[in-house]
């Protein structure tokens, strides 16, 4: 909170304006820009933000690393300068390396975070507008309705059936009734201020007014940073990372200790094995992962950015690609989402412009003001008719009362209204919602509800209004009763262009859509119908009838029907939790306050930047458009993303497995080390080169077409395949110059470095693509840094750095020559059993596969 004399709760109303020197009319614009300058901008640091100290920290933090260091820095008390100086060095570089790609990547993610906003609507000069919520200063009015995030600590003057839910700040799970009267002065803790509204919280129900009290970290939110320590659950990537590194961990320490032993029972130096063991550990592993997934998870960030698609957290750029089911509403997303007024009728079916003025004396904002104070669509849609403009002054004569807001249970709002001493309560909402508290005989209702179907089925959204004169002055939505119907309003939505394109995209893609929608069905089928989306059964599933089915038959029919309408939050939710327990990876598309439980229930949380505070709070993407193609080129992405880390994992684990098994072979009958640590270490830097590059790399059409999920079956059978195939062509190239040509061990150290490193490079354009290599074009980043790479590996020995600091030889030109014969062997023996391997993977995934199972494939790049 900001310091001052007295705590703004203890006070009553009149001393909160004096205390922060304002009124109900707000600052100024001048004095709002005077008190930023004062106060700073109302804004948290990140807790997440990587710095560059830290970043350039975690370099080291790898324990294979740290072990490495520790060694070498024993070798050099122990007279080994050269050695542990070239073993550090290396390390530093390729520390450096990393650090200079993350910190890079770090910084593309803040500015992508720059982008997304929470906005506030605060009174400045007398009016109300809305404002980017960092710019909000103490002393600002600010109103709060139904979904807001509330952006500071704001002491409330003005409330209705205001209630927030304060669970990410103080753990109370239960929404909290507000107030306005002053508390005991001594309380300073957040759950006993009930006049206070806090930063990083949300708006249940109800809307209130208040003056801004504490920004940024002057708020309980800043000062306790409780919310921004919680840790977001692990994605269904980041649990496939986690468990291939298990995974690789167990194959890595296993060898590695029986190398270890054998050299140890050949008799060769314990400490020269030991310092060999550790530095092969980290040649094997690809400790480079972590680095290049975030180099190419923010490239990729990047590139969606550029086509509206904003990323909260890099891991939801590759799930993003694995969608396999859209759930998402038809508002917005298969419409336009801009609601039109296009004809008004009373209950004789007549037009009737009477009902615009209780239009918008019945709205979320104050009755007879301007446009500005309109809370929702349909009053927008309302306020901005040409109709409505010759009310506007009479609606102004109007004073506003009461008014009970709008909730997803009723499906209505009311307000009372009093004019020249006369009372009028109206209410306003959903048709059925009013007709259920409406006076008339079964007859009537029967056929208004004909009415209301026949407006439907024209594509019309039906608001209904009613009224009775009351003589209260305070009301709650028990009073909603015993109304008179006044007539209909009719809404148009048209469908958006370009919609019938992008579900046949959607289709090519792999990826199920599903409508869930809370309008009408008679209006849902029609739209849909209108842009191609085809309808299973041709049945549209209702709210009403999903409530009356069994929990066995709910999940039967939401398996097998695509078309949901008048469903309630819960039954989103539902639906959405269904389809993640099945397996599929779902996405959900929702800007509205009553879809942030299916957005948080999703694998990925999909809203809008202009939809509400706590849809876009729940999400993991935000689009600054809301559109289908927008959507399908953020899936081709992520697609392309995941396709680019799963080269590098299969490229690095079947080479380092291949010189694993190579190693272990090796120790049982040389009697000298195969590469020195320095070596080793060297082969790793160069060979990783390259692949930093892979995320430029262009992806097969054909990877595009379905998502894919991980499997670690598939990936330990490729590392077994691959990776034997890579060690018959180091023991092609071992065997022959020990037991034929007798070479020296320096001269054999020599020949296995340049042909190990080479191959790792080789390889990766053979099994980057499912095609036959000249049928997939790589990029130019990668093939340059290939060429680069090769070139300084087969130039170091030939240096006289090569010879002082990793005790290379100069190779003889044949020796070079079967290398290159080698490699070319090793490459069409790789691009042969690449064939065979993915016909024999697909057979066995093809009579795996069930009826039931998701309609991803599992990992078959």
């Amino acid at each position: 909170m900001n310091p001052s004399k007295a705590k703004p709760w203890s006070l009553p109303l009149h001393e909160v304006f004096a205390q922060y020197k304002t009124n109900e009319k707000g600052l100024t614009e001048s004095e709002s820009e005077k008190r930023r300058q004062e106060y700073g901008l109302n804004s948290l640091e990140d807790k997440t933000q990587r710095h560059g100290f830290r970043i350039f920290v975690s370099q080291f933090t790898s324990p294979l690393v740290l072990l490495l260091i520790g060694a070498a820095s024993v070798a050099y008390f122990v007279g080994e300068k050269i050695d542990a100086s070239v073993i550090l060095a290396i390390i530093l570089l390729n520390s450096l390396l990393g650090f200079f790609q993350e910190y890079k990547a770090e910084r593309a993610l803040r500015a992508l975070k720059k982008l997304v906003t929470i906005r506030a609507k605060v009174m400045r000069d007398g009016n109300i507008k809305e404002i980017d919520a960092k710019n909000l200063v103490p002393g600002d009015i600010v109103q709060l309705n139904i979904g807001d995030i509330i952006p500071a600590d704001i002491r409330l003057i003005r409330v209705d059936d205001f209630t927030a839910d304060e669970s990410a700040l103080t753990g109370e799970s239960v929404p909290v009734l507000k107030k306005i009267q002053p508390i005991d002065a001594q309380k300073n803790i957040a759950q006993d201020l009930s006049n206070m509204a806090f930063m990083g919280t949300s708006v249940s129900s109800g809307l209130s007014e208040g003056v801004v009290v504490g920004t940024g970290e002057k708020t309980f939110l800043g000062e306790t940073a409780t919310f921004l320590n919680q840790k977001n659950p692990e994605t269904d990537f980041q649990k496939s990372i986690r468990e291939f590194g298990n995974f690789l961990l167990k194959i890595t320490f296993a060898m590695t200790i029986f190398i270890l032993i054998a050299n140890a029972a050949l008799q060769k130096p314990f400490f020269d094995s030991l310092l060999f063991a550790i530095a092969l550990a980290v040649g094997i592993t690809p400790e480079m992962l972590p680095i290049l997934m975030t180099i190419t998870l923010s490239r990729g960030a990047m590139r969606m950015a550029k086509k509206n698609v904003i990323t909260k957290t890099l891991a939801s750029v590759e799930d993003f690609g694995n969608i396999d089911t859209l759930c998402c509403d038809k508002t917005g997303t298969l419409t336009m989402g801009k609601e039109t007024l296009f004809d008004y009728r009373n209950v004789d079916g007549e037009k009737d412009e009477g009902l615009i003025l209780y239009g918008l004396l019945c709205n979320s904002g104050k009755a007879g003001t301007s446009q500005s104070a309109y809370r929702n669509d349909i009053d927008k849609a309302i306020g901005e008719s040409k109709e409505a403009k010759s009310f506007v002054a009479q609606a102004s004569e109007y004073g506003l009362l009461d008014a009970n807001e709008f909730d997803f249970e009723r499906r209505r709002m009311s307000v009372i209204v009093e004019r020249q001493g006369q009372k009028t309560f109206i209410t306003k909402g959903g048709a059925e919602a009013i007709l259920d508290v409406c006076t008339m005989t079964a007859t009537v209702k029967e056929k208004m509800k004909n009415q209301v179907e026949k407006y439907e089925a024209m594509g019309y959204r039906v608001i209904a209004i009613a009224k009775k004169t009351t003589t209260l002055t305070k009301s709650d939505k028990h009073e909603e009763k015993d109304l008179t119907l006044l007539g209909f309003l009719m809404f148009l939505d048209p469908p958006k262009e370009g919609v019938k394109e992008s579900l046949v995209l959607f289709q090519k893609l792999g990826v199920a859509i599903k409508i869930i929608s809370g309008d009408s069905a008679i209006i849902t089928r029609k739209i849909c119908h209108e842009v191609g989306l085809e309808i299973v059964n041709n049945k549209v599933i209702s709210g009403d009838e999903l409530s009356a089915l069994s929990a066995k038959e709910f999940e039967r029919i939401c398996r097998t029907h695509n078309v949901f309408a008048r469903v309630t939050p819960e039954q989103k939710y539902k639906i959405v939790e269904l389809h993640n327990k099945d397996g599929h990876v779902v996405g959900f598309l929702g800007d509205g306050i009553n879809d942030a439980p299916a957005l948080k229930a999703a694998d990925v949380g999909i809203s809008v930047d202009s939809g509400s505070g706590i849809a876009k709070e729940a999400a993991d993407i935000i689009l600054l458009e809301k559109s289908l193609s927008v959507l399908a080129e953020g899936i081709v992405e992520g697609r392309k993303i995941f396709s680019n880390i799963t080269k590098y994992i299969l490229n690095t684990i079947s080479a380092n497995f291949g010189n694993m098994f190579t190693v272990a072979a090796s120790s049982l009958f040389l009697k000298f080390i195969p590469l020195l640590p320095s070596q080793i270490l060297l082969n790793n830097f160069l060979s990783d080169i390259p692949l930093l590059t892979i995320g430029s790399d262009h992806v097969d059409a054909e990877l595009l077409k379905k998502p894919k999920r991980w499997n670690i079956k598939f990936i330990s059978r490729f590392m077994l395949v691959f990776g034997l195939i890579s060690s018959f062509f180091d023991l092609a190239l071992i065997l022959p110059l020990i037991f034929i040509m007798k070479v020296s061990p320096a001269l054999l150290q020599t020949a296995w470095f340049v042909e190990s490193a080479l191959s790792e490079m080789l390889i990766t354009f053979a099994i980057r693509t499912r095609l036959a290599f000249w049928k997939s074009r790589p990029s130019q980043e990668l093939i340059i840094t290939s060429i680069f790479a090769a070139t300084l590996t087969v130039a170091i020995p030939f240096f006289w750095f090569g010879k002082e600091w990793f005790d290379f030889v100069k190779m003889p030109m044949g020796i070079l020559g079967y290398i290159v014969l080698l490699l070319a062997a090793y490459f069409l023996a790789a691009e042969f059993a690449k064939h065979i391997f993915y016909k024999k993977f697909d057979a066995m995934h093809h009579e795996g596969s069930t009826s039931g199972a998701t309609s991803s494939e599992k990992l078959t790049l």
